[in-house]
């Protein structure tokens, strides 16, 4: 597993020495093949900015968060630093090297966090459209039962297949919910519960699976307004359109 190296930027103006804090982990070291080859989908400029600028600023804006780990792939961290400077980013930032799997870059990010960190908010870095109203509802959630995740409710009718080819069976949408980012938790719920996935071996998609292994309850926060990753080409023009009208 790649070593985790924080690398502080600028200081926040804010005190915040043993006070307990909210921080982000915003996971950014994925290499997006779903995209295409040789393409790095967060750094594909959006309204004139990388994908990523656009998730930071959500989060270097956010009142509720007052520090951010920001997890890159190994040799980006130059990259990462400059983009800071360029987009005039001042909240206390550490750069960490990611690991093999999301969930490793993850853990990385939580070894990195500050001592005094009470909540921590654990943010996908093509995820750029993230409100702060809906960082702030995660955050309450998560204090209130120990983790938190933003989703939407499923509309379609969403249908079961083995073979991607007959329809087995239709699911009942109405107890289905899409889960995004943020996901939320009070750090010793998300440490305790990737600690189990790492003790067993087991990968995991998302960090609210992990909190099921422990049997740890999860809220749900309802996303309000759409709040979509970039995942292929065909996602960029429509998250392009909503950042405009933010």
């Amino acid at each position: 597993m790649a070593k985790t190296s924080p690398c502080s930027l600028v200081m926040s103006s804010k005190s915040s020495a043993n006070l307990p804090m909210n921080c982000a982990i915003i996971v950014a070291a994925g290499k997006g093949t779903r995209m295409g080859a040789n393409v790095d989908k967060l750094f594909l400029e959006l309204n004139g900015c990388p994908v990523v600028a656009h998730t930071w600023r959500q989060f270097e804006q956010a009142d509720c968060v007052e520090e951010i780990v920001m997890v890159v792939r190994e040799g980006m961290q130059e990259a990462f630093m400059e983009l800071a400077r360029k987009c005039g980013f001042r909240k206390k930032l550490r750069l960490v090297a990611g690991g093999k799997e999301r969930q490793d870059s993850v853990w990385n990010g939580l070894e990195a966090l500050p001592r005094s960190t009470e909540i921590v908010v654990i943010q996908d870095a093509a995820r750029p459209c993230t409100s702060e109203p809906l960082i702030a509802a995660t955050i309450e959630a998560a204090r209130e039962i120990g983790a938190a995740v933003a989703a939407q409710p499923i509309t379609d009718t969403v249908k079961e297949s083995a073979d991607g080819k007959l329809i087995e069976r239709t699911l009942d949408r109405a107890r289905l919910w899409a889960v995004q980012t943020p996901q939320t938790f009070r750090v010793e719920v998300i440490r305790r519960a990737l600690g189990e996935v790492r003790r067993q071996g087991l990968l995991v998609t998302d960090d609210t699976a992990a909190c099921e292994l422990i049997g740890q309850q999860v809220k749900l926060v309802a996303s309000s307004q759409p709040n979509p990753k970039v995942t292929r080409q065909e996602d960029l023009r429509f998250i392009e359109a909503l950042l405009r009208l933010a």
